[in-house]
């Protein structure tokens, strides 16, 4: 080597040196894309916005026989409770209990798990952005980003004509999943958690959280494409 020039054969082991490390930041990037799209999608549902309309839609008035007004008061302070805590759940009306203590416990289980999801895509929105600084190429990134948004799209597909068909089973996978077996069953005829939150809140929300996860996925994968592209212009295939 002369001059500080670059053999063919330094170059080509260079290449293979960074090809794992180029796997760990494609991969990195994926995953994290598929959190942070979830996770975004989720706030465009999770707010007293979204939840008021739908309570409108399914008719939650008569489900609990109260004024729109008590309605938003109670369903706004379990929102915000879920998010800010303290988690027991103790809103009442006219004096009057809303939830008994098992509907109480249930929604507390909601909100560990909310927190716990909220921890788990703040840690992917980071490692997202450090995968982004990592690769100055920014090649394997994109190629993550593509790959992982483009597989998040596929299983929602999958997974929306799976709820369409089966919503029910699903539901309760998703309960035994996150809950304890006995914990999430009530009674819609007299327990106040399932008449703010009946069924068809629950299938119209779903439908509507997996639109805009695809509708995101879709739009992320096109992107991160037409990036890896533009990175492989500018310094050549990784």
């Amino acid at each position: 080597m002369t001059g500080g020039a670059t053999t063919p054969a330094e170059s080509l082991a260079a290449s293979a040196a960074a090809r794992p490390r180029d796997l760990a930041l494609s991969a990195v990037a994926g995953v994290a894309v598929v959190l942070v799209i979830i996770g975004a999608a989720i706030a465009l549902f999770f707010n007293p916005v979204w939840v008021g309309f739908e309570q409108g839609r399914s008719a939650v008035d008569l489900w609990t026989g109260w004024d729109a007004a008590t309605i938003r008061s109670v369903t706004d302070s379990v929102i915000a409770e879920v998010f800010l805590g303290p988690g027991t759940f103790a809103q009442s009306n006219g004096g009057v209990p809303v939830f008994t203590p098992p509907e109480a416990a249930h929604m507390a289980d909601v909100r560990r798990v909310v927190i716990a999801f909220g921890a788990v895509d703040i840690v992917a929105l980071i490692a997202l952005v450090t995968a982004w600084v990592v690769d100055r190429r920014r090649i394997a990134f994109w190629r993550g980003v593509t790959l992982g948004s483009a597989g998040l799209a596929a299983g929602v597909m999958l997974a929306g004509a799976f709820l369409a068909l089966f919503f029910d089973a699903a539901f309760e996978i998703f309960h035994r999943v996150f809950f304890a077996a006995g914990s999430y069953t009530f009674d819609p005829r007299v327990d106040r958690l399932v008449q703010l939150f009946p069924e068809s809140f629950w299938t119209e929300t779903s439908i509507a959280l997996a639109i805009a996860i695809l509708a995101f996925a879709v739009v992320v994968a096109i992107l991160g494409r037409s990036r890896r592209r533009a990175a492989e212009k500018r310094s050549g295939p990784a």
